[in-house]
């Protein structure tokens, strides 16, 4: 077989500050930086990413692989028109110059706005189609969180959602990918397909397959073959068609669609974790690290990095601070990873043990308009400097290497701050290791994430505590001023 393969990874937090422009994909950051054609298949041989399953079995297979772009930049508000048109563009010139073709599978995340089309990912898909025509075989994967409308399903042949939150098998969704190929190619046809849609919005930190309801829904979709999925959605993006989706392919697919989305549906009144304001998850913390053998994780659910946040706002070191945490436990707790590239860089110009006095982090405007805490202007301690790439080591992404730039540890009152110069979402334990920061030895620890960080130091955590400081990504989407949402869909549970 001869298949092109290609990518685009962005989730679109419309109501978030920041824009992703054609650097924000050329950096990369959280992601591999943008590639083309040779250097982006041997790139992605170990990026942790869907496309490495597809290209492992490829390979396996003896297949012949096209490699086109893959670019992928942390989310944030929405993509510039630029940046698209970019990655369009060299998809287009490879799709037109590749010949013939056996098949195209396309590495998408499922949830990226730009900033002239709300929905990018289908417009990318339904483009591949009008290039190679109707019978050539396209086979799309995309996030747990991709917010899926029917033109992406049309212009399709498959696609294929990841099942896990964190998302830990990713590397397997790419190889489900190629399986479905692979039956596109032995049945010589489409199969027919059914969609349903859920009719309210799922909150990012209840959509976690670690808890009910979303373990037990995600256990009925593993007992349907790879031609089932269901993306929960990312209900932050505010566009007609965000929210949770049911799909499924073949002779049943219809009923097996309905029963997935009933059981989803009937679960409404279960999909609304506990959160505490920031003081409140602190006092929570210190009691329950005072007998517990791990670290307490503090999940920053309206700081994440993961979700369009910047990961630069103080609420919940302020809430350390005022609370007395780092001198109860002097260098066992912790909080990472802070964007502030100015405070990276003065811990480097100044040097490992120096004194630096820094404003720390930013005061940003949320959602409703309302400025976030100020920074934490204090005198801070350098413990370590870090150059801030380094290789993801924890379950998920595994072999990627981030980009956090610069890095330091400053101590303050006793808190250890891990400060990035990138927006970078604290999923792995080597991002606070890196500036030596040992995280089982912790009694307590912040992470900027609100469900990702589970996957690796879930292995170490006695508990965890979800804190609900300022910040931009709204931890109920019923707080979110929505214009474009369709009116059938509920913002609240």
């Amino acid at each position: 077989m001869r298949v092109l393969v290609a990518g685009f990874q962005h989730e679109a937090n419309t109501f978030a500050p920041a824009v992703s422009d054609w650097a924000a994909f050329e950096r990369g950051d959280f992601f591999p930086p943008y590639a083309r054609g040779e250097a982006m298949l041997s790139r992605h041989t170990t990026s942790g990413m869907p496309i490495s399953g597809f290209l492992a079995e490829a390979a396996r297979s003896g297949w012949e692989v096209l490699g086109s772009c893959w670019a992928g930049a942390s989310p944030s508000s929405s993509v510039t028109r630029d940046a698209f048109e970019q990655i369009l563009s060299a998809l287009r010139t490879d799709l037109t110059s590749a010949g013939k073709l056996d098949g195209i599978y396309l590495d998408l995340h499922g949830a990226a706005v730009c900033d002239h089309l709300d929905a990018p990912d289908a417009f990318l898909v339904a483009e591949v189609r009008r290039i190679v025509g109707p019978h050539v075989p396209v086979v799309v994967s995309v996030d747990l969180h991709a917010n899926v409308d029917e033109p992406l399903l049309r212009h399709a042949d498959y696609v294929v959602a990841y099942r896990t939150y964190p998302h830990v098998d990713m590397v397997e969704t790419g190889v489900a990918a190629f399986e479905l190929l692979n039956r596109r190619l032995r049945l010589g046809g489409r199969a027919p397909y059914a969609m349903r849609r859920i009719p309210f919005l799922i909150r990012v930190i209840a959509q976690t397959t670690l808890s009910e309801p979303a373990a037990a829904i995600y256990r009925t979709v593993a007992r349907v073959d790879r031609a089932t999925s269901f993306a929960a959605g990312f209900p932050a993006a505010d566009v007609a068609h965000c929210g949770p989706t049911v799909w499924s392919y073949g002779s049943r697919a219809d009923a097996i669609a309905d029963a997935i989305a009933e059981q989803v549906t009937k679960a409404r009144a279960s999909w609304r974790p506990a959160l505490l304001k920031p003081d409140d998850a602190v006092a929570a913390s210190l009691k329950l690290a005072t007998s517990s053998e791990g670290p307490v994780m503090v999940a920053d659910v309206q700081d994440n990095p993961g979700a369009g946040a910047d990961g630069n706002t103080t609420g919940m070191l302020h809430a350390l601070l005022r609370a007395g945490a780092g001198r109860r436990w002097p260098g066992r707790v912790a909080l990472g990873l802070l964007n502030d590239d100015a405070a990276a860089s003065a811990a480097a110009e100044a040097g490992v043990g120096s004194d630096v006095d820094l404003a720390l982090g930013s005061r940003v405007t949320t959602w409703d308009g309302t400025p976030s805490d100020p920074p934490v202007t204090r005198r801070f301690t350098v413990r370590s400097i870090a150059d801030g790439d380094v290789l993801l080591r924890g379950p998920m992404m595994t072999g990627a290497t981030v980009h956090a730039g610069p890095c330091a540890c400053l101590e303050v009152d006793g808190v250890l701050v891990a400060v990035s110069s990138a927006r970078t979402q604290m999923l792995d334990r080597v991002l606070l290791s890196m500036v030596d920061v040992e995280p089982s030895w912790m009694r307590i620890i912040v992470a900027k994430s609100a469900v990702h960080f589970r996957a690796d130091f879930g292995a170490i955590a006695s508990h965890v505590v979800l804190a609900e400081a300022s910040g931009p990504m709204a931890a109920n989407p019923g707080d979110l001023p929505w214009r474009k949402l369709r009116p059938t869909v509920s913002t609240s549970l």
